[in-house]
């Protein structure tokens, strides 16, 4: 019998991941895994370090090379220029025709441009791929005397590090009113603002970008704001988000912001499917719904399609589980929904550390949240809650300064303990190293303090 081929279009996190799942499960499958960005799998997270003179290039691949051999993982380094599902294949650019019986598309994302004037002109660039790390690198060789950076996100405060560990000077153009405006409350955006603030990076708020400016040989020498200030910069960052990368195409394949799925990723076509950052997941009712880019739900996406499709090829091919693997290792079959779960992501703004737990609006109701934060630290601590503080629920917890355990504050939350409860029993969470401080006890009194104030207005 023909062994299945698995094609798997993207050798990102989300890519190798289902590739390494299907692979615990089968010998038989031919797994081939095609990327035009680089040869072997690399962190996406670690790009700044490698800039920042803290890894090379190679040190960021989490797999030794062998890895793919001995794992029987085909790596193809080339552009995918169409799709043909109804004969089941690809085609490259330099035109060699690959064929599937099952095709993962996980082509990830790429930075926003908004159709400013002036947004191709040379040094302007986002910052996501490995060719963006290496143009990145050109510029700063050929000289950059300012920066400005558009877009107050996460990637946009990793370009502003990174450029000043080389002494870049950069200028922030932030269309919100607060740092980070439509994901942080303004408390929390206060502390992330006296980091960029305490590494002299210019911070420009409710300022937008209208246009960028060009030298006389095509490279940006200004920006342009829309209340008509120019700024000097010969060097721009567009870092105002990502979007689904949805190069690969075909009238059959139904679109929205990413590729179209299911629960078990199924796009329109019956052989094809997505997942991570490219991949919009439908609502119950059909409508599309959340697209998920985050490296940790790349990962999740992963596992779960892999143990999808494994369950699907043992049921199409009769193929046996492999024998030779201890079981801790094997991945098991199965045709269950995606979950991700409770939500979670973490970052580091210079010297910050961020944890969030649940959903922390950027516009909190006073009345069903907790704030607290060190009076000589950047250090804080926010609870969110539905009902009352005594025996509501909480739904989501802002940590900076400190390290809080995911499995403690998430298990609070999905339990939906009060607020009363998380707060007495707070230390739990923490886990930061010996001889760091420990503010739990002083939390806890301001809690008090809270419910005190709060109390006349809830009888």
């Amino acid at each position: 019998m023909k062994e299945p081929a698995l094609v798997i279009i993207g050798n990102g996190i989300t890519g190798i991941t289902v590739a390494r799942t299907v692979r615990k499960q089968f010998k038989d499958v031919r797994i081939r895994i095609i990327s035009d960005e680089t040869d072997y799998f690399f962190s996406r997270p670690a790009l700044m370090y490698i800039y920042m003179g803290h890894m090379e290039a190679r040190h960021t691949e989490p797999y030794e090379r062998r890895f793919y051999d001995d794992n029987y993982l085909e790596l193809i380094k080339g552009k995918v220029e169409s799709l043909d599902p109804e004969s089941g294949q690809i085609t490259l650019s330099n035109s060699q025709i690959i064929p599937y019986d099952y095709l993962v598309l996980a082509t990830g994302s790429i930075p926003n441009r908004f159709g400013w004037p002036g947004q191709d002109l040379q040094a302007v660039q986002g910052l996501y791929s490995m060719q963006d790390l290496e143009t990145l690198e050109h510029w700063s060789a050929q000289g950059i005397d300012h920066a400005v950076i558009v877009g107050g996100g996460l990637i946009g405060i990793e370009l502003a590090e990174m450029l000043h560990t080389r002494n870049i000077p950069a200028t922030f153009l932030v269309r919100e009113s607060h740092y980070w405006g439509n994901i942080l409350p303004p408390e929390e955006s206060g502390l992330v603002k006296k980091q960029i603030d305490a590494h002299h990076i210019g911070l420009k708020l409710n300022t937008e970008l209208k246009s960028i400016e060009a030298d006389e040989n095509g490279r940006a020498r200004a920006v342009v704001t829309t209340d008509g200030q120019e700024i000097p910069a010969n060097f721009v960052g567009l870092t105002a988000g990502v979007r689904p990368n949805l190069s690969l195409s075909h009238p059959s394949l139904e679109t929205g912001r990413g590729y179209l799925i299911d629960s078990y990723f199924q796009t329109s076509q019956d052989k094809i499917y997505a997942a991570g950052d490219c991949a919009q997941l439908r609502n119950p009712d059909g409508s599309p719904g959340p697209v998920e880019q985050l490296w940790y739900t790349g990962r999740m996406q992963g596992e779960s399609l892999g143990k999808i499709l494994g369950h699907r090829i043992q049921q199409e091919h009769d193929l046996q589980m492999r024998n030779d693997i201890v079981e801790r290792d094997q991945a098991t079959p199965g045709r269950s929904p995606y979950d991700r779960g409770i939500w979670f992501n973490s970052a580091k703004f210079f010297n910050l550390e961020y944890q969030t737990y649940g959903f922390v609006p950027a516009q909190v109701d006073a009345e069903r949240t907790f704030y607290w934060q060190h009076p000589g630290k950047d250090m804080c601590f926010r609870m969110v809650w539905s009902g009352d503080a005594q025996s509501g629920a909480v739904t989501g917890f802002n940590v900076f300064g400190l390290r809080y355990r995911q499995n403690v504050c998430e298990t609070w939350i999905a339990e939906k303990r009060s607020p009363a409860f998380v707060i007495e029993n707070l230390k739990k969470a923490n886990f930061d190293p010996e001889f760091f401080e420990r503010p739990e006890r002083k939390i806890q009194k301001a809690f008090k303090e809270f419910l005190k104030k709060a109390a006349p207005a809830s009888a």
